[in-house]
């Protein structure tokens, strides 16, 4: 025999049921981020970018080898 009761949760446990389904997205978004950042390339150093744009620059003969040089030292790249 039902009591009327089968659905009414209250005010208790609504709540529980919102901070359950926030804390699922929580772990999903957490999980997320964390397979995201070990992909390759996430890390790489904005030295290593900057080296890679002026050696692409050089190499289209869009700078010169003065210039090329000039980049490199200022980048601390020997």
């Amino acid at each position: 025999m039902m009591t009327g009761a089968g659905w009414a949760l209250g005010l208790g446990g609504w709540l529980w049921m919102i901070l359950e389904v926030a804390v699922g997205i929580a772990v999903v978004v957490a999980l997320v981020s964390v397979i995201g950042s070990a992909l390759p390339g996430r890390h790489r150093s904005p030295i290593g970018d900057a080296a890679q744009i002026v050696d692409a620059r050089f190499a289209r003969g869009e700078i010169t080898e003065a210039e090329y040089e000039q980049a490199r030292n200022l980048l601390g790249i020997s």
